[in-house]
């Protein structure tokens, strides 16, 4: 068995930084990001801005929203899918989340045969066959089927089928105005150099592994790399893990937690850069559903930082807010913030304020940097501070 390289924890995380994009590395273009994060997750909450948006913005600054539009719905270099949960995907990865559409479609949910809905299943397709692409609330539904069903697709038997049509591959979401989405048949939708190639259970899990490691930076076995990427989609793992070990492709890596750890071999590079002191970060306020902190748990095992979302909790019972921001200082997430943005009196709001023990008091000025930007981003023409501020970050309010 390889003796696992020793890395310092500061290091594992300044590396996992620089694979998200949140380091202080020269800006990449827009499709890098989502090629190098492999998904970025959607999210119908926008009390700041709807997630997507904040997670580029985290990473690329105050970027043109007209290049999201292009690469999304008119070159459709990405496209919409689960990942490790409803997210845009990168068009080059279909052949991976084929596999996933090819179980939807065999599976042939129990629930068409019960409420009777192949004809309005048949129906559906056939509109959009005819008419082209169009939005759910234009697609007629079957004014005989009066099923109601539980989950976010409002209940209606004919949001239930589009969405399932769109987990199944027959669908694809071709364009968005706010939350309503346009359905045309996959067919159309996928530009003619969409890589076709029909993958095994096997090869999409071993490309998928390799492709949440370099997301990830470093990874500890399936516990981490399960719950990224394609989720709870790793056929044959730990065959495939110890296979990827034992060609080179994964390195075992000890962070002097007692615990195994991989990375990729392409990083070792990086990782000697950052190991020389060839590395530089920054300070950026991340959406609470970014890439780097999805996976709770590894948050508070590399951070010490313990984060849950607390938009389905109780007023009264919240810690810290219903849409919360955490800070990232460098290599260390020092904080976390109560935002909201007020769109009519464009004012970015900062209901309150939270640092973690042993956050540095200098962060202040960086940190209120990375408000104003957000703000500019949001087009907001003024920030409000609340009560709520710790003493030594006090000057945020100046």
């Amino acid at each position: 068995m390889t003796t696992p390289r020793k890395i310092q924890l500061d290091h594992a995380r300044r590396l996992i930084i620089s694979k998200q994009h949140l380091d202080a590395s020269p800006v990449p273009d827009m499709l890098q990001v989502f090629k190098n994060l492999g998904c970025v997750q959607l999210d119908p909450i926008s009390k700041v801005a709807k997630t997507h948006r904040l997670v580029l913005w985290s990473r690329l600054g105050n970027y043109d929203a007209n290049e999201l539009q292009k690469i999304r719905f008119e070159d459709k270099t990405v496209f919409e899918y689960w990942a490790h949960a409803a997210s845009m995907v990168c068009t080059e990865d279909y052949p991976i989340h084929a596999v996933h559409m090819r179980h939807k479609r065999e599976a042939n949910p129990a629930w068409l045969d019960e409420h009777n809905l192949h004809n309005l299943k048949a129906n559906i397709l056939a509109q959009i066959h005819e008419n082209g692409a169009m939005f759910s609330r234009d697609i007629e539904g079957d004014g005989n089927t009066a099923e109601q069903f539980s989950g976010w697709t409002t209940n209606a038997a004919k949001n239930r089928l589009l969405s399932s049509m769109w987990t199944t591959g027959e669908l694809m979401v071709s364009n968005r105005k706010g939350n309503q989405r346009e359905f045309d048949l996959a067919e159309r939708f996928f530009p003619e150099w969409t890589p076709r190639e029909e993958l095994s259970e096997r090869e999409a899990s071993k490309r998928s592994i390799e492709r949440a490691v370099k997301a990830l930076g470093i990874a500890r076995g399936k516990k981490h790399i399960d719950y990224h990427f394609t989720r709870h989609r790793y056929w044959d793992f730990h065959e495939l893990y110890e296979q990827l070990q034992a060609d080179g492709t994964l390195i075992p890596v000890d962070i002097g937690d007692g615990e195994e750890w991989v990375i990729h071999r392409d990083d070792l590079d990086l990782l000697a850069k950052i190991e020389a002191g060839d590395w530089q970060g920054r300070t950026v306020l991340l959406s609470p559903f970014d890439n780097l902190i999805c996976d709770r748990d590894r948050t508070f095992d590399l951070w010490n930082f313990f984060f849950r979302i607390e938009i389905y909790v109780p007023v009264k019972k919240r810690e810290f807010g219903y849409y919360v921001l955490p800070i990232l200082h460098n290599d260390d997430l020092i904080g976390r913030m109560d935002v909201e943005y007020l769109k009519k009196e464009k004012t970015l709001l900062i209901i309150s304020t939270y640092a973690e023990d042993g956050a540095p008091a200098d962060a202040v000025k960086p940190i209120r940097t990375s408000v104003e930007n957000l703000a500019i981003f949001l087009g907001a023409n003024k920030v409000k501070f609340g009560k709520t501020i710790p003493a030594m970050w006090s000057g945020l309010k100046a």
